[in-house]
């Protein structure tokens, strides 16, 4: 649950699009966006990765690898597809009527069969409306890698998970990666995931002292604090360096939050929070899927009262969003149970039955 709140913060309403945006990026408001976003959302997806690695390995035992795969095109690559084609048909439909701002095809063409497609399943590029779709695309093609992976030995899982890293910092110069996986940074994490279960990494590391795994992530969002400081020219002059800096900011989050939710999940204070969090569990999945969606639909309506980016009331809205994303799922997915049980278990990926 606090990986896809975070997610949220990086897809929050703003209303303001292009050089509106750009242009109060340097105001207190467009830096409080900033750093929701990098110091906090872009490393909820590294964890997600490391935690469905951990899984893999128990449930292909379980279940062999003919169920595994059936039971993963059923709770990731289904409710993808649906998803998507809920997105085209109700926030493309919107924009096509004029109610809102969103991509949708000009005309019935080629270039538009082609964009429905990748809307569908980005097969060649990142979706445009459900923007966070592409890593359920590119965990999927983990997941279906997983039978071979749990076979190989941990000398090559770390290869692996090497070249996944250098692959992610070339990506942008590899246009034929996309077809693999638009963010190798997923399998490499993934790869580490079962590497920490080999370990038994997971009990050792969450249970180091919290300060101690605080500290890294302090350090690195220092430095992504000052390299923010440098202009679009000195990241485009050096973006290697910008890169690694994000992928270790990413990495140190992920880290530091793995160790929190462990002790969420434990015993003492912090475990009566976790307790309550567990609570909406089985909304999280609908929220992760159906959150864009809604941002673009209840955004434009919510910002009519506090106002877009820049105006005085618009931190509330901003810091509010996980939460409001989370109470519009939790209500989706009462209304679907009772409706129509059996959309409600495909739509979330049989989480809610």
């Amino acid at each position: 649950m606090l990986c896809i709140m975070g997610i949220v913060y990086v897809h929050a309403w703003t209303g303001l699009y292009g050089p509106s945006l750009s242009a109060l990026a340097d105001t207190p408001q467009g830096l409080l966006r900033w750093g929701l976003i990098e110091l906090l959302g872009r490393s909820s997806v590294p964890l997600l990765s490391m935690i469905s690695g951990w899984l893999v390995g128990p449930s292909l035992a379980r279940r062999g690898w003919r169920r595994f795969l059936a039971g993963k095109v059923r709770a990731v690559l289904v409710p993808m597809v649906a998803w998507n084609l809920i997105a085209i048909v109700v926030v493309s439909g919107a924009a096509l009527a004029g109610w809102l701002y969103a991509p949708h095809p000009e005309a019935l063409n080629l270039a538009a069969l082609d964009w429905l497609a990748n809307e569908l399943l980005a097969f060649r590029a990142p979706n445009e409306i459900n923007v966070q779709m592409p890593f359920l695309r590119d965990l999927f093609v983990c997941l279906v890698a997983a039978p071979l992976l749990v076979r190989a030995r941990t000398p090559v899982l770390g290869g692996i998970a090497l070249m996944a890293l250098v692959w992610s910092l070339f990506a942008g110069g590899l246009p034929w990666g996309f077809y693999v996986l638009q963010r190798p940074s997923i399998l490499a994490f993934f790869v580490l995931g079962m590497l920490a279960r080999r370990g038994d990494l997971a009990a050792r590391v969450g249970g180091w002292p919290l300060e101690l795994l605080v500290l890294p992530y302090l350090a690195m969002a220092a430095l992504k604090i000052w390299l923010e400081v440098f202009d679009a020219a000195e990241e485009a002059a050096h973006p290697l360096v910008f890169a690694l800096a994000d992928l270790a900011m990413r990495a140190a989050t992920a880290l530091c939050f793995w160790a929190l939710a462990w002790r969420l999940a434990g015993e003492g204070r912090m475990q009566r929070l976790g307790d309550g969090l567990l609570r909406a569990e089985p909304y999280v999945f609908l929220m992760f899927c159906a959150h864009l969606i809604l941002i673009w639909c209840a955004g434009p309506a919510i910002g009519q009262i506090t106002g877009p980016l820049g105006a005085p009331a618009y931190p509330l809205f901003l810091l509010g969003q996980p939460v409001l994303a989370l109470g519009g799922a939790v209500v989706l997915g009462q209304a679907l149970r009772r409706v129509h049980p059996g959309l409600a278990r495909v739509l979330s990926g049989g989480r809610l039955e």
